[in-house]
């Protein structure tokens, strides 16, 4: 027969109680992190899958942090256009009043004056910026869009446009082409500014300008169509973004959150085991004479 000596059961009941106590110390850790995957090791392909949804998760902030950026940026030209619209509307009831034949010279003068005045700011709003970057000079890095001059020269880069990806195959332009929206040299809308009020100035009829900044204000209206589009785009991209962020931190949550009430059934079961555990190897540890004697 197999002799087994207290050594032996000694040893074994130890052996049992470290096993047990290092279940329940990872039953308490489990519990008091709620996280299931603590280590690679605890499950290896859980573990491959979390890191997969955690670099999904991290692509798609970094998306939403360029859309809300190309929003700021289109937000801005949305807002620089409309005020140019306005302006030359100014301009063109301005010419009208200065043609009717009502005014006189002095009258004219005053008229000159406010386009003038209507002109710089018109320049201004084409000089848009938005964090230090002019929206209408596409990838230059010239400190405005426009240089005041007779007419203003345009200083952004042909063909060059500020981009933001918005998704893993998905980019949408942000700036818009100022020499497109106001145009460039003596066709600009600022050249059509100067021969208006140098029409006034010199008593001829400005309302033969009309056809030129009805063209000017066209060419606005069609830069701020095409921006509102983009808007939408961004704002569609937004939405889409932000479905894919919760359904992705769904699944990270499944793969390693640990359900609460079984964590806490786990730990109890663990405690009780260990309890047991002490209970038989102080039985074992114990012996005495008196033990033995009985």
């Amino acid at each position: 027969m197999l002799r087994v000596t207290d050594q032996t059961m000694t040893l074994a009941a130890q052996r049992a109680l470290g096993a047990r106590q290092a279940r329940l110390a990872a039953a308490q850790a489990t519990a008091s992190s709620g996280t299931r995957i603590t280590r690679p090791s605890d499950d290896p392909v859980g573990t491959g899958e979390a890191l997969r949804v955690r670099a999904r998760l991290a692509a798609g902030a970094q998306y939403q942090r360029n859309i809300d950026d190309g929003t700021a940026w289109l937000n801005t030209l949305d807002s620089a256009l409309g005020s140019a619209t306005g302006l030359l509307r100014q301009v063109r009831d301005a010419a009208i009043q200065g043609g009717n034949g009502s005014l006189n010279q002095d009258g004219r003068n005053a008229l000159a004056t406010q386009i003038d005045s209507l002109r710089r700011d018109l320049l201004a709003t084409a000089n848009t910026q938005y964090m230090g970057r002019s929206v209408f000079a596409g990838t230059s890095d010239a400190a405005s869009a426009f240089t005041d001059g007779t007419p203003p020269t345009f200083n952004g880069t042909q063909g060059g446009t500020v981009q933001r990806r918005i998704g893993p195959d998905q980019t949408v332009r942000v700036d818009a082409d100022g020499g497109a929206a106001f145009g460039t040299g003596p066709g600009s809308v600022f050249a059509v500014l100067d021969s208006i009020a140098a029409d006034l100035r010199s008593g001829a009829d400005p309302t033969s300008r009309l056809t030129a900044l009805d063209a000017g204000m066209s060419a606005v209206a069609a830069a701020r169509s095409d921006v509102g589009g983009r808007l939408s785009e961004l704002a569609r991209a937004g939405q889409a973004t932000a479905d894919a962020a919760t359904s992705l931190e769904a699944r990270r949550s499944g793969i390693e959150d640990m359900d609460l009430g079984k964590a806490v059934l786990d730990l109890q079961l663990q405690q009780t085991a260990y309890q047991a555990a002490l209970a038989v190897t102080a039985k074992v540890l114990q012996p005495s004479l008196t033990d033995f004697l009985r």
